[in-house]
């Protein structure tokens, strides 16, 4: 992956980094893959995983998205993809797939496409090639479509797939599910 430098006065992403003695893309990415990952207050801050220092994949990558362009970088693009979410992605998530008789469920994640590469940095050890071989879906989104944009692109694909595959729960039931999966995602591992 090319790196670039973060450049003073670019923007308020590029300020934050650079607050944090962070000047380079490289290094940028390593910080937001470190921050734990867990919702944030307002999704709609685009600095509010310097705030709540943690974030989803659709906040840490939006913020990485808008870091690019702040300093005129237009090969990073944010990805949102839906993949088969199940226990060989994480075995986190096997009890309630388990408790509702499913063998997976479709998720939605962003991650970045960097020149034709692909890059996760939800945490420390995500990486494209755990799901590559999953995904359903996926097309480009801009940071600021992360939050209404991703919920009624999934939610769309959901509704589809519960029709295709005959799946015995509604849309509001499957969507419980799936919040349950994401709760148990956020569960430390001891």
């Amino acid at each position: 992956m090319k790196n670039f430098k973060i450049n003073e006065h670019k923007g308020i992403i590029s300020n934050e980094f650079l607050i944090r003695e962070i000047d380079n893309f490289l290094d940028a990415c390593r910080f937001i893959a470190e921050l734990p990952y867990k919702r944030n207050s307002d999704k709609n801050q685009i600095k509010c995983v310097f705030y709540d220092f943690g974030g989803t994949c659709s906040t840490k990558h939006a913020t990485l998205r808008k870091l690019a362009l702040e300093n005129d970088q237009q090969n990073v693009h944010l990805m949102l993809g839906i993949f088969k979410m199940d226990s060989e992605y994480t075995v986190k998530i096997d009890d309630t797939l388990k408790k509702f008789k499913l063998k997976y469920i479709p998720e939605a994640h962003n991650y970045l496409k960097i020149d034709q590469q692909y890059f996760d940095f939800t945490n420390d050890h995500s990486d494209y090639s755990q799901f590559e071989s999953k995904i359903l879906t996926e097309l480009e989104i801009e940071y600021d479509q992360i939050n209404l944009e991703k919920i009624t692109f999934h939610k769309d694909f959901l509704r589809t797939w519960i029709l295709d595959e005959k799946i015995p729960y509604n849309l509001e039931q499957l969507w419980n599910i799936r919040e349950q999966c994401i709760v148990d995602l956020q569960k430390i591992e001891v």
